[in-house]
């Protein structure tokens, strides 16, 4: 009788109220799809030292865009906020099965991004780096609205929180 008994409990952490069901990912941004493109931690990155980020301060967007078509590349054509003016350096394109890593400009004391060094193992990825000239104050808590515009999957919006910057200590 006890074996049955231990039999029907050692299922019982299995199904659809397992502790694993609804656990999130542990990434820090946000995420959209739109078309065959994934974008993936999609981020503010900055380190906030007052009450708010102001007008006039310069901040990271970090994001990974992949790209699941197997015969279609797309571009990144735009990115455009309420908050402020977004500016972006190096390649735009999305290639076929592969992804577009965007993280924040190397600076001499600013590490590489760990998607950036997994690159080499990436066969089709792309890097850029993009910030956002603000004109208006944002804080950590809040998210804020960026509408991503590609040549061929459209437009999607995606509210982006704020994650600290590479240089803070938080555990």
């Amino acid at each position: 009788m006890a074996l049955i008994a231990a039999a029907a409990l050692a299922g019982c952490g299995t199904g659809q109220i397992s502790q694993t069901a609804d656990q999130a990912s542990a990434v820090n941004g946000a995420s959209a799809t739109v078309g065959d493109l994934a974008l993936r931690d999609v981020r503010i990155q900055a380190t906030q030292t007052g009450d708010a980020l102001q007008p006039g301060e310069t901040v990271d967007l970090v994001f990974v865009v992949s790209n699941s078509s197997a015969d279609t590349e797309d571009e990144l054509s735009d990115i455009k906020t309420s908050v402020g003016k977004v500016s972006s350096t190096g390649s735009k394109t999305v290639p076929v099965g592969g992804v577009l890593v965007v993280s924040a400009p190397a600076g001499p004391d600013l590490p590489t991004a760990p998607a950036a060094k997994a690159l080499p193992e990436v066969a089709n990825a792309n890097t850029a780096a993009a910030t956002v000239s603000l004109d208006k104050p944002i804080s950590n808590g809040l998210t804020y609205d960026f509408t991503f515009t590609f040549k061929n999957a459209g437009d999607v919006h995606v509210d982006v929180p704020i994650s600290a910057g590479p240089l803070s200590h938080h555990h």
